[in-house]
């Protein structure tokens, strides 16, 4: 049998076999690319659910140095690493000064007139003063009372004046305060009692039912949430417009978006997702304003109605639908969102392979941007604005210019970092062109937490209503503890006052930074003013 293969054969059976093997190989580097990106998928998940969320970096600074620059800048000099840490250093005289603003109660102990005798000599023994005084706090708890308002009617009985009113005597009634909400229970203490127990303090309402019932009283948290509501609707929606009134004259703010969830929304699954968009002044601004608005939807038009009245600077994170708003806003993006990206990438990487990795020249790079605001801190708006210029722009400057020469795979775990970096260059850059702007988001980003934080305890809303009403109190609330005000008093305050009051009053008064608020309604806790960046 001849088995002799001709030339021709054997290149067409070579080149079979060539094709085969580039195949083969085309695959395997396929699939090494989609394990290593799924074993980054994993340790970042992993880190996700059992790593910490602390932000602080540890890395060399001065590592960077080590690699050539992309552009010829000087890069200052910085001999620190952003190690985040809170220490608390006990002053002295600092008992004494937390409990200064509380009444005292003193509980002296002394010896009777028999006890008194010397056990020597039997002498009768001199008091010679206190030996020491031991403090304690003592809480008193709440109390819930009845509180009948009777009104008395007054008749005039002189039969004049009964001929006078046509065989009706003349009677008048005292005056007495209208109900807050006619027909109920409810007061201004314990409706503000409720709000700050629900929006400050996190607590749901079927908690705040239990503990009402501890106490031996009633109070269903259907009736709380319908008190709430009307309160909001008949009251509190006035100081909520007010707030947005004076958000739209301010030149540079905050925003930030996080989900909630509505059971009964016309035409939607109880399961869909709807939105809350925050809104807030930032730390420059002599206002504190934090404003929650209740959306069906995230879309980009929802932005564009609430603001369209602002004219200013706008810090976002990188969510598209801020970038279709008015030419009249300027996006400022958030470096912090961009250092998140890196800091995964480079807890993905084993800690011996970390050293001169790209992941962590990256995070290098952003640190020191955010170290250099560490010092510009104090500065005034226009000495910041300088020193950015001089000093932080030509890092971001080669910060860019390294990371569009990286040019990683778009789906790879470099390529995450890299294009949200560059696809949010121009927005990131903006941050150098005002003084008052900051690095970073993180203002909105805490007003979103509170909101986050509730809604784990209360989960969802039953109405859009309710949703409505959650973000104007959320809003009254975060706003009156900006401005140093203590919430429940504040409300009451607020509760008792505007069921009073004209259409044609003016309630700039009752804005939590005015000054014509009485006394009681600040907080006694010193709030560290904000700073601006």
């Amino acid at each position: 049998m001849d088995t002799t293969i001709t030339t021709p054969e054997y290149e067409q059976k070579f080149e079979s076999f060539q094709a085969q093997i580039n195949a083969l190989e085309a695959l395997v580097s396929k699939q090494k690319a989609l394990i290593e990106y799924y074993e980054n998928q994993f340790l970042m998940l992993k880190r996700r659910q059992f790593g910490t969320s602390s932000e602080k970096s540890d890395i060399d600074i001065q590592q960077l140095n080590l690699f050539p620059e992309p552009t010829e800048v000087t890069l200052p000099d910085i001999d620190e690493t952003e190690d985040i840490k809170y220490t608390r250093k006990k002053r002295k005289g600092k008992r004494e000064e937390d409990l200064s603003g509380l009444p005292v109660e003193r509980i002296d102990y002394k010896l009777s007139e028999e006890e008194r005798g010397c056990p020597e000599c039997g002498e009768t023994m001199h008091d010679i003063g206190v030996g020491n005084v031991r403090k304690e706090l003592k809480l008193i708890p709440a109390k819930v009372v009845v509180v009948e308002h009777a009104t008395h009617s007054y008749a005039c009985k002189n039969p004049e004046c009964v001929e006078v009113g046509g065989g009706t005597p003349i009677i008048v009634k005292a005056e007495s305060p209208a109900a807050l909400i006619p027909g109920s229970l409810a007061s201004p203490s314990l409706v503000a009692h409720i709000i700050v127990q629900k929006y400050s303090n996190g607590m749901p309402l079927y908690r705040i039912e239990k503990g009402f019932q501890y106490d031996g009283v009633v109070v269903t948290r259907q009736n709380m949430s319908n008190w709430a509501i009307r309160c909001v609707n008949l009251y509190l929606i006035l100081i909520y417009t007010m707030l947005k009134t004076f958000f739209m004259k301010e030149s540079v703010a905050h925003s930030d978006g996080t989900h909630t969830q509505v059971l009964h929304e016309p035409g939607r699954a109880p399961q869909t997702k709807s939105c809350v968009r925050i809104y807030r002044t930032s730390g420059c601004s002599e206002r504190k304003i934090v404003i929650y608005e209740y959306t069906e939807t995230k879309g980009k038009e929802h932005p564009q109605r609430f603001l369209k009245d602002f004219v200013g600077f706008l810090h976002t994170d990188g969510e598209e639908g801020y970038h279709s708003l008015s030419s009249d806003i300027i996006i400022v993006g958030c470096w912090a969102h961009l250092r998140r990206y890196w800091e995964n990438l480079l807890k993905t990487i084993p800690k011996d392979k970390r050293k001169g990795s790209d992941a962590e020249r990256g995070v290098a790079y952003i640190t020191k941007l955010f170290l250099l605001e560490r010092k510009f801190k104090d500065l005034s708006p226009e000495e910041r604005f300088q020193k950015r210029l001089e000093m932080s722009k030509p890092i971001a400057d080669s910060f860019f210019a390294w990371a569009k020469k990286l040019a990683p795979l778009p789906k790879s775990p470099l390529g995450k970092p890299v294009h949200y970096a560059l696809s949010q260059h121009q927005y990131l850059e903006n941050v150098f062109l005002d003084g008052r702007l900051e690095l970073s988001n993180n203002r909105a980003e805490r007003s979103a937490k509170k909101y986050v934080m509730g809604r784990k305890a209360w989960l969802f809303s039953n109405t859009p209503d309710g949703a409505h009403t959650n973000s104007v109190l959320y809003s009254i609330v975060e706003t009156a503890l900006e401005n140093g005000l203590h919430p429940f008093y504040y409300i009451k305050f607020l509760l008792e006052t505007l069921p009073r009051m004209s259409t044609n009053d003016d309630l700039q008064g009752l804005l939590p930074w005015s000054d014509s608020l009485p006394d009681w309604c600040r907080a006694p806790i010193k709030k560290e003013v904000a700073k601006c960046a």
